[in-house]
C-alpha cells in the first residue's frame, strides 16, 4: 500500500512538473505594425537577432514572407507575418483574433502609422479619415484586443511609437501631430491603469529619421537643423528596446530636439516649424 502511494505521488510530482516545464517553455511572440519598412522593420531587426519569436504586420506585398524567411533563416526564430491594412476597423478586429488564436505574444509594437506635408485645404476627406484611422484607431484598439493575451503572460510590454511633433502644433502636418499627441496620452494614461499589473505600456518619441528615401528627401529640405537631427531606425530601435524592457514609461532617443521643443513656447515654436515645412512644400506666402 505504501508503495503504491509512493508512485502515486511521484507520478503527480512528474505531471505537475512537466506543466509547469511546458508553460516555462511555451514559445512567445513580438508583434510588430507597420514592419515591412524603416523603424518597423528595425524594429523586427534587432528583436531577431535577440532570438525574439516575431509577427510581422504590414500591407500586403511588402515582401513580409521574404523578410520572415531571412529571420528564421539568420537567427534561427520563428517568424510569422500577417498582410492588411489597418486603416480599417474590420481588419484591425480580424488579426487580433487571429494573434489571440495562434499565439502567446508577451509584446506588442505599435508602429504603424502615417504622416505626410501637406496643405489642409488640399487633402481629400479620405486622407484626414486614414490618417487618423492608422495613427489613432489602430493602436487603441489593438492593444485593446491583445491584452488579455498579453496579461497572460509573466512579464509583457506595449510599445506604442509617436512622435516629437506630438509636442508642437504644426502647420501643414496639423492632423499628424493632433494623432501623435493622442498616442502619448493614452500610452501614459494606459501604463498608469496597468501598473500594478504584469504589463508595462511605454511611449517613445523619434524625432526625424532616415526610415525610407522618400521621407529622407522631404526632411533634407528642411533645412540644417532637422539635417542635423536626423536619425538611423536602428538606433531609435535599439535604445527603445533597451528603455522599455527597463520599464521607462517615455522614452526620447533625440533628447536635444525634445528639450529643443519644449524649452521654446509654442508662439516661438509654431512659427519656426511653419517656416520649415513651407520650405518643403515650397509655399511662397
Amino acid at each position: 500500500m505504501l508503495m503504491f502511494l509512493y508512485h502515486k505521488t511521484e507520478t503527480y510530482f512528474l505531471i505537475w512538473f512537466l506543466r509547469c516545464l511546458n508553460f516555462a517553455m511555451k514559445d512567445t511572440f513580438t508583434v510588430i505594425t507597420g514592419a515591412s519598412q524603416g523603424l518597423g522593420k528595425a524594429f523586427a531587426e534587432e528583436l531577431a537577432r535577440d532570438k525574439k519569436n516575431l509577427l510581422l504586420v504590414s500591407l500586403p506585398d511588402e515582401e513580409l514572407p521574404r523578410l520572415c524567411k531571412h529571420f528564421q533563416k539568420e537567427y534561427g526564430i520563428q517568424a510569422e507575418f500577417y498582410e492588411t491594412d489597418l486603416g480599417k476597423k474590420e481588419n484591425i478586429l480580424g488579426l487580433a483574433t487571429w494573434i489571440n488564436k495562434n499565439f502567446d505574444i508577451d509584446t506588442l509594437i505599435n508602429n504603424a502609422g502615417i504622416g505626410g506635408t501637406k496643405k489642409f485645404d488640399e487633402v481629400s476627406a479620405s486622407y484626414i479619415e486614414n490618417m487618423i484611422c492608422l495613427n489613432v484607431m489602430a493602436t487603441s484598439i489593438l492593444t485593446h484586443q491583445l491584452l488579455p493575451n498579453l496579461k497572460s503572460q509573466k512579464r509583457s510590454y506595449v510599445l506604442n511609437i509617436c512622435s516629437l511633433a506630438a509636442f508642437s502644433p504644426m502647420a501643414y502636418k496639423t492632423v499628424y501631430p493632433a494623432s501623435k499627441a493622442f498616442i502619448y496620452s493614452f500610452s501614459r494614461s494606459l501604463n498608469e491603469e496597468l501598473k500594478n499589473t504584469n504589463i508595462t505600456v511605454s511611449v517613445v518619441s523619434p524625432g526625424p529619421m532616415k526610415t525610407n528615401g522618400n521621407t529622407t528627401k522631404r526632411i533634407n529640405k528642411q533645412g540644417i537643423f532637422t539635417k542635423m537631427a536626423l536619425q538611423e531606425p536602428s538606433a531609435v530601435a535599439k535604445y527603445s528596446i533597451e528603455k522599455m524592457r527597463k520599464g521607462k514609461a517615455v522614452i526620447v532617443p533625440n533628447r536635444l530636439s525634445w528639450l529643443v521643443i519644449n524649452f521654446f513656447p509654442s508662439w516661438i515654436m509654431i512659427p519656426i516649424m511653419t517656416k520649415k515645412f513651407k520650405k518643403e512644400l515650397n509655399v511662397q506666402k
